[in-house]
């Protein structure tokens, strides 16, 4: 799968397992589900992160290695344990318990690996909730000078309304749900008023919102608004990724050079067949392949 935008896309942040209250441990973290989607697709993208030396760092680097994801950017931690998330799901819908102190809270700049060129900077903002992170966020947009998707996540307690406006305003693209924008804009009466204070705020070229079953929604910086008709699961275990793979299918498309309704017809596409995995991501590869091959023959 050939790219039209020149580079690697670099995905930053958090990498983890989310554990399910049946004893099953799945590969999550927002940015390496991304990355992991990425890799299936063909990108080839370069995952920073850090696990810690331990028994779950180790199933992580061995999974990645396995599914020919490079490890080169996935710093370790001797003393600090890999990512954990506890995950509940009732009628559907997660809740999360993020524990903190986590490897990937301890991101460092000097330990940064960083290809030439780089493509694309995706980051979201849960790993951004320790000062480590944030500088080396802050050097690969500096090394790198190419333009950053946003990926809002919301997560309480681990958010603050001025870091993230912040990290929105040196961003290009920002994606981020309903009530996220809503909790960020909360005296505007309505989505468009909403995504219109954003743009202006931060100086971006699209907003994007996810609206769960109600599908998504884009306003680019020159006015126009994009509303596709919502795709229907047609199973769904829980939504523990669907915005992830989302995600995933906006970085294709921005690699790709797709048009920004082909973007969000195919992203909604991908996140209503990633709701039929229980977590985020599956080592099936007959999942993926499908979908990718015949986005590439239509």
């Amino acid at each position: 799968m050939s790219t039209t935008r020149p580079g690697t896309p670099v995905i930053f942040g958090e990498v983890l397992f989310d554990c399910f209250l049946d004893g099953e441990m799945v590969l999550g973290g927002a940015p390496f589900n991304v990355a992991w989607n990425l890799q299936a697709m063909g990108l080839s993208p370069h995952l920073v992160s850090r696990v810690g030396d331990d028994a779950l760092g180790g199933r992580i680097l061995e999974a990645m290695e396995a599914w020919g994801m490079d490890l080169s950017g996935v710093q370790g931690d001797g003393s600090i344990p890999t990512g954990e998330v506890r995950v509940s799901v009732k009628d559907g819908e997660p809740s999360f318990e993020i524990i903190a102190d986590r490897a990937y809270d301890f991101i460092t700049a000097k330990e940064l690996s960083t290809p030439d060129p780089v493509g694309i900077l995706y980051h979201g903002s849960l790993a951004l909730r320790s000062t480590s992170p944030l500088a080396a966020l802050d050097q690969l947009r500096q090394v790198s000078g190419c333009p950053v998707l946003m990926d809002v996540n919301l997560r309480a307690p681990w958010w603050n309304q001025d870091q993230v406006m912040g990290l929105m305003r040196e961003a290009t693209w920002v994606k981020l749900n309903e009530d996220e924008l809503a909790a960020l804009i909360p005296d505007a009466p309505d989505i468009e008023k909403r995504a219109d204070r954003l743009l202006e705020h931060c100086g971006l070229e699209c907003l994007v919102v996810t609206r769960g079953a109600d599908g998504a929604w884009a306003r680019g910086r020159q006015g126009w608004t994009l509303e596709p008709e919502p795709v229907v699961a047609q199973q769904v275990v829980d939504t523990v990724g669907a915005g992830d793979a989302f995600s995933s299918v906006l970085i294709l498309g921005l690699m790709r050079d797709w048009s920004w309704s082909l973007i969000l017809e195919r992203a909604q596409s991908f996140a209503a067949a990633v709701v039929g995995l229980q977590g985020a991501t599956t080592r099936d590869r007959s999942f993926y392949v499908p979908i990718f091959e015949n986005w590439e023959n239509s």
